[in-house]
């Protein structure tokens, strides 16, 4: 099969990764489903994780790419949830592949009338997202949410989530084409924090001066958020987008009898796994009430060639929703194992 493949030493640029033919094709072992690859989610963590920049160091030679959406083509005798021929996604690590292997634990079935796209990034940003606003900041009606990153993958579904749960939206992105694609998912006011550069006090000004009750921030804008955080809000820590992990003056925690919290979606797995099939089954109620729908980037990368411009279009911002590549192979020169 074809597949990227890091060989045996970390890269220094995505633009170093390579596409290899005659990869051995892998084996499901006990518990896991060999899917053919029909869409696979790109990740900015991909980036990290080839250049050994990740806090998962894969060893060599590995496949990268960890999101797909495919078709089952042989499960394992121990596997009974799924057949062959069933449509799946789920996470893995291997899917920048034809044909991957992946454990039942971290695979679903895809909901009725999705796309293989659409399918290819939902088993990070929606849960991740759902388990901000509700496990963590228990977002309620009529409550305000401040959504940075507003029109990016997990931005995209927690503007979704909160509006179905009832919520008002406040969306910040750096574009008019973002605040676009953010105001099309149900923000009901957008800000370009590019433009606006005292967006905080645009932010309060909305609120009648309260602020938001909850900032949903994967970006790193905790300090900043604190300005426009209403009393008793809660700011919940997704991601460090902006590549800086911020140092917060701790005094405006208690000023303003706010909480900070982080979520880690896949630390769930170790420490309340409990959780995680009740949050797959209210995000599954939400998709079949069309509650939700993911949005891919009006790009698709077609061809494995193609992850290279995929990772990179991410790292310069220039995408929005989840991007997606697949893996179908285009005709021309290949490199050899």
């Amino acid at each position: 099969m074809r597949a990227i493949v890091v060989k045996d030493k970390w890269l220094d640029s995505v633009e170093q990764l390579q596409v290899l033919e005659d990869v051995p094709e892998p084996k499901p072992k006990a518990g896991q489903v060999l899917v053919e690859v029909k869409a696979a989610g790109a990740n900015f963590f991909d980036i990290l994780m080839v250049q050994g920049k990740y806090q998962i160091k894969p060893p060599f030679p590995f496949v990268p790419g960890s999101e797909f959406a495919g078709v089952v083509i042989e499960a394992h005798p121990s596997v009974t949830q799924y057949k062959k021929g069933d449509r799946v996604f789920g996470s893995t690590l291997g899917c920048y592949a034809e044909k991957a292997v992946a454990p039942v634990a971290s695979t679903h079935k895809i909901p009725e009338g999705m796309s293989f796209e659409e399918a290819a990034g939902l088993f990070i940003t929606y849960p991740t997202s759902y388990a901000a606003l509700v496990l963590r900041a228990n977002l309620q009606k009529d409550e305000v949410c401040l959504v940075h990153a507003g029109a990016g993958g997990v931005g995209v579904a927690a503007i979704q989530i909160a509006k179905a749960l009832g919520a008002e939206v406040i969306a910040t992105a750096g574009s008019s084409e973002k605040l676009e694609v953010a105001k099309a998912n149900g923000a009901d006011y957008c800000i370009n924090y590019r433009e606006d550069k005292n967006w905080p006090e645009t932010v309060k000004k909305i609120t009648k001066g309260k602020g938001a009750n909850v900032v949903f921030d994967p970006v790193g804008l905790i300090e900043v958020s604190m300005k426009c955080v209403a009393w008793n809000g809660r700011i919940v820590v997704v991601g460090f987008a902006a590549g800086k992990i911020e140092k917060v003056a701790v005094n405006r925690i208690l000023l303003k009898n706010i909480a900070v919290m982080g979520v880690h979606w896949g630390a769930y797995t170790k420490y309340q796994p409990e959780q995680i099939q009740p949050v797959w089954d209210s995000l599954f109620k939400l998709f079949a009430d069309r509650k939700l729908k993911p949005v891919v980037y009006k790009t698709v990368y077609h061809g494995l060639e193609k992850v290279q411009g995929a990772l990179t279009d991410i790292s310069e911002r220039k995408t929005y929703g989840k991007v997606v590549v697949i893996p179908s192979a285009p005709t021309g020169a290949r490199n050899k194992l």
